[in-house]
């Protein structure tokens, strides 16, 4: 049964100051924003927090929100692994997912008892949409025995076809282990990053891993012929790139990882400046959490991820519409949570094999 959906009062003009303030101390400041802008937002921000308190709901967030969602409205932000794990760990009653379809989803697989609620519920994701269920039931035909394993941008009823899951922090380490039993892997669906994880372990593609021929319409943009050109713009700056971007880009860089990683690798290096070539998001999350840095944007937007704004998320916690509340199948989350699960333990017991 859905929960009640209290509304939240107008905050007072001290309370209201006082938003204001707090968002710009996060870093809004940091980002240009003016006292208008801000004054905007803390209008909406103070409210959801508000309901947040009186109906025990939390705010993951995913590290390509817009940076008001970021740091004005989540209660944690991450990749998606840090996200589903943090909601099934959660005692919350409601989850409003501040992300794309996929992500609410998996909170939804791994927590069916609680309300998940998705604030854009167009926000889609090409990858995830490249592949269908049926597909994957294919490919087992194809290559029979071999072990699916699929990237955690996908849809519950393609995971729900799938032996493990994996996101682009722990897909190395969890294909190492899964080489170690088996001679070939189905790696589904990002094929830049499947050529990615080729290389990096040694493997022949088309034999030993077969890939799939979906992509990210954010990542597949980038250009490898313009990473020299900004080496010379400024000298001596440290490139990181998300592992969805093609290999000949992959191959210009300094380093390549999720987007966890590359946050972690910028904390731990110095340099006279930093690029992050992934979604817009990360660089603003960046700026905010590492002021003294400088940071060379070269980024896309993702549509499906800015689709998300303050407005939205109170709406869906007053007064959420069908189209926003995530529902997956019993027989579906079942299936689903078995690969999940399985990623947890290969990517948590401790060895680097």
């Amino acid at each position: 049964m859905a929960l009640r959906e209290p509304r939240a009062p107008e905050p007072s003009s001290s309370e209201l100051a006082g938003e204001a303030e707090r968002l710009a101390d996060k870093g809004l400041a940091d980002l240009g924003w003016q006292d208008a802008e801000l004054e905007r937002a803390a209008r909406l921000t103070w409210k959801i927090n508000r309901l947040k308190a009186e109906t025990n709901t939390i705010i993951p967030a995913h590290v390509y929100q817009r940076p008001e969602v970021l740091l004005g409205a989540a209660d944690f932000v991450g990749d998606s692994y840090k996200l589903a794990k943090t909601c099934a760990e959660s005692k919350a009653a409601r989850v409003v997912f501040c992300g794309v379809r996929f992500m609410a989803e998996t909170a939804k697989v791994l927590s069916p008892e609680k309300e998940i609620l998705l604030p854009a519920p167009e926000a889609g994701c090409s990858l995830s949409e490249s592949i269908s269920a049926a597909q994957v039931r294919g490919l087992k035909k194809e290559h029979p025995g071999a072990p699916i394993v699929t990237y955690i941008n996908t849809s519950a009823e393609v995971k729900a076809e799938s032996d493990v899951v994996v996101t682009s922090a722990n897909a190395p380490k969890i294909l190492r282990k899964l080489y170690a039993e088996h001679p070939k892997i189905v790696f589904i669906p990002d094929a830049m990053m499947g050529r990615n994880l080729a290389l990096e372990l040694g493997k022949k593609l088309g034999e030993e891993l077969i890939i799939w021929n979906g992509s990210c319409i954010v990542h597949e943009n980038f250009d490898s012929a313009s990473v020299e050109f900004y080496r010379r713009m400024y000298p001596g700056v440290k490139i990181l790139a998300h592992f969805e971007c093609s290999p000949g880009l992959v191959s210009a860089v300094d380093y390549m990882g999720g987007t966890g990683d590359m946050m972690k690798w910028v904390a731990e290096h110095k340099a006279p400046a930093y690029m992050l070539i992934t979604e817009c998001g990360l660089g603003d999350l960046a700026r905010t959490r590492f002021p003294g840095k400088v940071f060379v944007p070269m980024c896309r937007l993702c549509p499906y991820m800015k689709a998300t704004d303050l407005s939205r998320i109170l709406r869906a916690m007053e007064r959420p519409a069908a189209s926003q509340r995530i529902q997956v199948t019993a027989g579906v989350r079942e299936r689903a949570r078995r690969p999940i699960e399985r990623m947890f333990e290969l990517a948590e017991d401790g060895s680097s094999s």
